[in-house]
């Protein structure tokens, strides 16, 4: 299926939402450190309901760990700095899909490692700033999981 990837994610429900996301389509969740909450945070447990047992979760004390553990990943970074709209890139089974934190999105010492066309934004409205994070996983999630023709799905 795909991964979805957590760079120092902020906002503890946005990360239960997460969480409960892969364990609903498959997807594996890992988190770059350092988080902006416990791990044990109770509204990270109530946002991912019973969902946790059932999400493959990892995380990593570095984005170069991180790197270092999938070289053979293909990584698509989702950024309010992409020019490539997200609907109109080839999503393949096993892509990563990586989300900076809510209150700054991805630094661009980690940008600048993805050329253009892994640097995928969402269209909103010329006056906004960003999305919800658990919402913006969600788009993305499904979008390449739409590609697959929901491959692995029930």
């Amino acid at each position: 299926m795909f991964s979805v990837i957590l760079y120092q994610p902020e906002i503890p429900p946005n990360t239960g939402n997460i969480i409960r996301l892969c364990a609903n389509t498959g997807c594996n969740l890992d988190l770059i450190e350092p988080l902006g909450f416990h791990w044990d945070d109770k509204a990270l447990i109530r946002a991912g309901l019973d969902y946790h047992e059932f999400a493959q979760t990892q995380k990593y004390s570095s984005w170069e760990m991180w790197r270092n553990n999938h070289q053979d990943c293909r990584v698509v970074a989702f950024t309010t700095k992409g020019s490539s709209r997200y609907d109109r890139f080839k999503f393949q089974t096993g892509d990563c899909l990586l989300f900076g934190p809510e209150t700054r999105g991805l630094p661009d010492n980690v940008l600048e490692d993805f050329p253009t066309e892994l640097r995928l934004r969402i269209p909103m409205l010329s006056t906004s700033r960003s999305l919800n994070l658990s919402n913006t996983v969600s788009i993305g999630i499904f979008e390449a999981w739409r590609q697959i023709e929901f491959g692995g799905n029930k």
